[in-house]
Parts: C-alpha cells; sequence; structure tokens
C-alpha cells in the first residue's frame, strides 16, 4: 500500500471547505486582542488565552522590539551549547522568584516543556498517574517517558487513590495533571491530590499553563490558589497565554531543575526562545507584578459572563474559571452553531472529538481582563438568540 493512501482518503476538511462550515485555520489581519479582523471583517474574540490582555500593551511590544535591536533575530542555536543568552537567565532568575521556588529553567514551546519535563523525570522503573483530561503535551509526555502511564477518571480522587494503591510505596511515582483544564474550564481539587501524593509517595507535576495569570492572588496559579505552593513538586507555565508570547516553563527544587536540563533531548536538542520572545514574558511579567488589578478584571468579566449563560440556562458544564465552554452535543450541531456565531461577529472555538468525549460537543469560550462592558453584552446576546433558535436553552 502506498505510504500516501491514508492521505488522499482525507477529505473530510475538504468537504467542509466546500460546504462552508470549515472552523480551522483562520487568518487573522489584525494583533491578538478583544477585537480581531478576519476577512475585512470585525469579530469579537471570545476563543484565545490572551487572559491578561498584554499582547497589544506597548511596554510589551517596545521590550520585543528592543531585544531584536540588541540581540537580533534569533540565537541560532540550543540552550545547551550557543543559544543561551542573558536574557534567558535573567528570566529563569525572574520567574524562580515570582514562583517562590529554588529555579526555573525555560524551553521554546508550551508543548516541549511537558514532552521533555515528563519524559525526562519519568524512567523505566517508575509510574505515572495521569487524568484522563490532561492536554495533549502531557499525554505525549507520558507516551516519550520509560515509565509506566496509568491513566484516572477526571478530577476523580477515588479512582486515583484505588490505582495508587496497587504499587507499592517504592515505587518512583509521578501525578500529573492540568492545573485549570483547557476544555473544561475546571479546577483540579488539589488539596485531595497533595493527600493522596502524601499518602502513597508520590510526586506531584501541575501544568499551570491555564493557571498563571489567573488563579491566586498574585497570579502564581493553583497552588497558590489552594495555599499549597509548597506541595507541589513541579510547576508547569506557558508564556502563550498570560505571559503574551511563545515558550514555556518549569519551576521546581534547583536539583530537579538541573537534572531536567541536562538531560531533556526538547531543551537539548531545540534552538532557545529567541529574543524577542523572551524580553517579552520578561515585560508582561513586570506587568503582572504591578499591576494584580489586571487579575479582578479578569475575574470580573469571567464572573459576568458564566452568571449571564447561567441565567440564559446554557449548560457550562463544571467551568471554575475565564474558561466557559457552552454544550452543544452532536459535532454537526456544534460546527453549525460555530459558523452562525462567526457569521454574528463573534470568534469562538467549536471543540469536537477526540479533544472531548463523543457527544459532548462545545464552543469554548474564554476571556480577557480587556474586555468591554460592550463586548461582552453582544456576546450574551448573540448567544441567547442563536441558543433558542438551536434549542439550547428555553
Amino acid at each position: 500500500m502506498d505510504l500516501f493512501e491514508k492521505c488522499r482518503n482525507f477529505t473530510r476538511a475538504q468537504q467542509a471547505r466546500t460546504e462552508g462550515w470549515y472552523p480551522y485555520f483562520k487568518a487573522i489581519a489584525s494583533g491578538a486582542d478583544s477585537e480581531v479582523v478576519i476577512d475585512g471583517k470585525k469579530l469579537v474574540m471570545v476563543g484565545s488565552n490572551n487572559y491578561l490582555g498584554l499582547t497589544q500593551d506597548p511596554r510589551v511590544k517596545q521590550a520585543a522590539i528592543k531585544a531584536v535591536e540588541e540581540f537580533g533575530s534569533g540565537c541560532t542555536g540550543s540552550r545547551f551549547l550557543n543559544g543561551t543568552l542573558a536574557l534567558h537567565e535573567e528570566l529563569e532568575r525572574r520567574l524562580a522568584k515570582f514562583m517562590q521556588r529554588e529555579a526555573a529553567l525555560c524551553f521554546s514551546t508550551g508543548f516541549q516543556t511537558n514532552l521533555g519535563a515528563i519524559a525526562t523525570i519519568a524512567g523505566k522503573d517508575d509510574l505515572i498517574f495521569t487524568d484522563r483530561a490532561n492536554h495533549a503535551s502531557i499525554v505525549d509526555g507520558c507516551r516519550l517517558s520509560f515509565g509506566k502511564t496509568i491513566k484516572f477518571k477526571h478530577n476523580d480522587w477515588a479512582d486515583l487513590e484505588r490505582l495508587l494503591k496497587k504499587y507499592p510505596k517504592s515505587d518512583g511515582k509521578l501525578i500529573v495533571a492540568d492545573g485549570v483544564f483547557s476544555m473544561e474550564g475546571d479546577i483540579i481539587t488539589l488539596p485531595e491530590v497533595v493527600q493522596l501524593a502524601e499518602k502513597y509517595g508520590a510526586r506531584i507535576m501541575l501544568d499551570d499553563a491555564h493557571s498563571i495569570g489567573v488563579l491566586g492572588k498574585h497570579g502564581r496559579g493553583t497552588a497558590e490558589h489552594f495555599g499549597l505552593e509548597n506541595k507541589v513538586d513541579i510547576v508547569m507555565g506557558t508564556f502563550s497565554k498570560s505571559f503574551a508570547s511563545i515558550g514555556g516553563f518549569i519551576v521546581a527544587d534547583a536539583y530537579v531543575i538541573d537534572y531536567i536540563k541536562h538531560h531533556s533531548r526538547t531543551l537539548i536538542f531545540s534552538a532557545s526562545m529567541p529574543p524577542a520572545a523572551t524580553a517579552t514574558v520578561l515585560a508582561a511579567l513586570d506587568i503582572i507584578e504591578q499591576e494584580p488589578q489586571r487579575i479582578e478584571s479578569l475575574w470580573q468579566n469571567a464572573r459576568k459572563m458564566k452568571s449571564g449563560f447561567d441565567a440564559l440556562g446554557f449548560d457550562t458544564g463544571k467551568s471554575e474559571t475565564p474558561i466557559i465552554p457552552i454544550l452543544v452535543g452532536d459535532d454537526m450541531k456544534t460546527f453549525a452553531f460555530w459558523k452562525l456565531l462567526f457569521e454574528n461577529g463573534i470568534f469562538a472555538n467549536p471543540v469536537i472529538t477526540p479533544a472531548v468525549p463523543p457527544g459532548q460537543g462545545r464552543i469554548r469560550t474564554s476571556y480577557m481582563a480587556t474586555h468591554s462592558e460592550t463586548e461582552l453584552e453582544h456576546v450574551l446576546q448573540v448567544f441567547a438568540r442563536l441558543g433558542r433558535e438551536f434549542g439550547l436553552i428555553p
């Protein structure tokens, strides 16, 4: 059989384009903001992870420009050899201080961060306990690891304990989960995880991609939210959300960081973050530390939209964060709903299997600190009208 036969047989995307409901790879002709331009039309953006609205902040953009002028456009190599800049080391020091940990390590993407950290820290005699709703980068990190992967039901700590009981306390164990789950918008019940980790001798790694800059008084993420920062062994974060850039990082005890730094293939064999991206994160971190009111603005908008959708009668699942899914059900019905939202000036994300279980298609919405009252009211009004048309609400 021809290797490319599977490619020839993949016609679903082309069919969707022909029928006019293909929702992916939409080219945005403006900056990432609360409003975007596509095909000359303005849309309210509720499909972004730009939680603090920093991508268009003049201070952030100026930091990127200055870094290019001083360091150039790229590093031409990996951190391990010729690609470490003073900017990278400054950022790692700042992140460790911000997160109140001994050390930090930056990777070129968030996906590489999880992939590299998990695959490095869990060896062939180790066990990884992973939530079934975890992000794809965690899933692939577990696959790449030589350790044994054991999946537990989403946010179900009785199921996790059932599985932990099967293995001796002497086994090397890692419990890894999202802090905020990106398709559900719910938060890990961290106190229960900590209790189980202590009882069964496991370490904890949290993916706080959607938590840092969002949860906790200072924006340090899930562990700060629960007051358990000294109970989590590794925290992962990404720069493509609250930090308005690209890349990722982990924080942990210095000896753990040093081990990963010298063994992670995704770090050693990838070119390092470019100067502009690194300087952008530093500028965003300054703003996060100096302007905590941005986090409160984000939560004001999130609370408004959650209460608004709930009052209308939409099923928002177990969302408790600025990620608010609107449950639709059938895949094609989800695409049809998305299409009408788009035509009515709203950019949201249609999510179907395998990102969510079959029959649980949804419109994933997420909010920014910089969304205006007018923009949010428009979103609620359009959802209300279309929701009644689709029979999703009374």
